[in-house]
């Protein structure tokens, strides 16, 4: 599938999942609080399928998938037969209706809840947070060292690089010093701060990032894994052992030992391996195997791999540590919305469906555990850009029932349809910049 099918296809499936579990919420509480729904709708526009339920209400997928609402039965619309007054929307408490309102986002946050719960349970393979620094770098002038083991940021243990480069690139929006803890290759630990605060203001992450110089390193040339039956493992390598040359080439990483096995298993399969066990040198022979793994193109392969990080966790673990990195991600994602507010942060990071589409198609090609987190965090975005108090969303609904709260009535039709239109203005003026910012990063990369 090429990247641009991918992208679309994997885009529908995100907005598919998302909208229908968002629009669930609002369909679930009206529900129950005696509100009559008389359409549920998945996508704008024209149905291409639709059927009506035991329930009176019409079900449908429109044409246009980038959306999704539920109608329900409203005055405002039309008139309501005396027989259904009782079910009619505006006709219920306002505490009722706040809780349809909220329904939709809090359904997303219990999506993401349970998204990352069943990611942290699957597991999802990551590379190890060994790291190196581009020269003259920023983090290089900090004293990061190629091979160093990133232990923690800012007082959090780190586990994996994709967790370590999400916690930098949020520090970056701060620009403060972050203090780093790193476990140097030969072993020593040492304390190290990143002078954040040296930064420009108004730059992208990846701008940062690039002055920032901290990168992912190739894992050591250690036998992570041996695997029982395999070229390796039958020329009496064991796991631990570190690998020092193949046919007399020096090994400085995992990466390299890969690239010398093709290179020299093309002119002998016979290999002449040297690894250190204990302090100790070893001397071994291992006869390289020419096959084609899990589809893959030919290759010559011993059967060892890398170093590599995996987060799995047990169930009751996995819903702990879903609902600590749930709420961090709210409040950081409410902390870089305050701070583009006050122009501490740049617009030039939000992206558009454009960047949720690259996004969908990568993160679904690296594994279903991928995906599952990527749905999770536009799941939370969905959420938090629908709490946010602009009328048209629902927080914008939100705010209007808060206000009738403390006046005691309902907010003239005149002063909602004010709302109404500046909440217009906002949203086209949010998505012609997200459109942008995607279309220009088109254009330059």
């Amino acid at each position: 599938m090429t990247s641009f099918f991918g992208s679309v296809f994997w885009l529908l499936v995100t907005l598919g999942v998302l909208v229908t579990f968002h629009e669930f919420g609002h369909y679930w509480v009206a529900r129950r609080c005696g509100v009559k729904v008389l359409r549920f709708s998945v996508g704008f526009g024209k149905a291409v399928w639709k059927r009506i339920g035991r329930d009176g209400t019409e079900y449908q997928i429109a044409a246009i998938p980038l959306g999704g609402y539920v109608k329900m039965l409203d005055a405002r619309e039309g008139v309501v037969p005396p027989q259904l007054q009782d079910q009619e929307f505006t006709a219920q408490p306002v505490w009722k209706r706040i809780l349809i309102v909220l329904a939709g986002p809090g359904f997303n946050l219990i999506f993401t809840v349970a998204a990352l719960w069943l990611m942290f349970m699957l597991g999802r393979p990551d590379a190890a947070p060994i790291v190196t620094a581009a020269p003259q770098s920023m983090a290089a002038v900090a004293g990061v060292q190629p091979g160093d083991r990133i232990l923690a940021i800012d007082g959090r243990a780190m586990a994996t690089w994709s967790d370590s480069l999400d916690a930098v690139g949020n520090a970056l929006l701060d620009r403060s010093p972050l203090p780093l803890t790193v476990r140097s290759s030969n072993g020593a630990q040492k304390q190290l701060v990143l002078p954040l605060d040296k930064l420009p203001p108004g730059q992208t992450v990846d701008q940062y990032l690039t002055t920032l110089g901290l990168e992912l390193a190739p894992p050591p040339p250690v036998a992570a894994a041996v695997l029982p039956g395999e070229p390796a493992s039958l020329g009496g390598m064991q796991v631990g052992d570190r690998i020092l040359s193949i046919d007399g080439k020096p090994v400085p990483d995992f990466e390299a030992m890969s690239k010398l096995v093709q290179q020299s298993a093309a002119i002998s399969p016979k290999l002449a391996v040297v690894v250190e066990r204990n302090g100790n040198v070893v001397p071994l022979q291992v006869a390289a195997r020419h096959e084609s793994l899990q589809g893959q193109p030919l290759a010559w392969v011993i059967g060892v791999s890398g170093e590599t990080a995996t987060l799995r966790y047990g169930p009751v673990r996995a819903l702990r540590e879903a609902l600590v990195d749930t709420w961090r991600n709210v409040t950081q994602t409410f902390g870089m919305i305050g701070k583009m507010l006050g122009g501490q942060a740049s617009t030039k990071n939000l992206s558009s469906v454009i960047g949720i589409a690259q996004m969908a198609n990568a993160s679904a090609q690296m594994g279903f555990a991928w995906f599952l987190q990527f749905l999770a965090m536009v799941s939370l975005s969905l959420a938090v850009l629908n709490l946010l108090p602009i009328p048209v969303l629902d927080g914008g609904h939100l705010l209007y029932y808060l206000i009738e709260l403390l006046k005691g009535s309902p907010l003239s039709e005149q002063a909602m349809a004010i709302g109404q239109y500046i909440g217009l203005v906002l949203l086209f003026s949010l998505m012609g910049l997200v459109f942008y910012n995607d279309i220009h990063r088109l254009l330059l990369s």
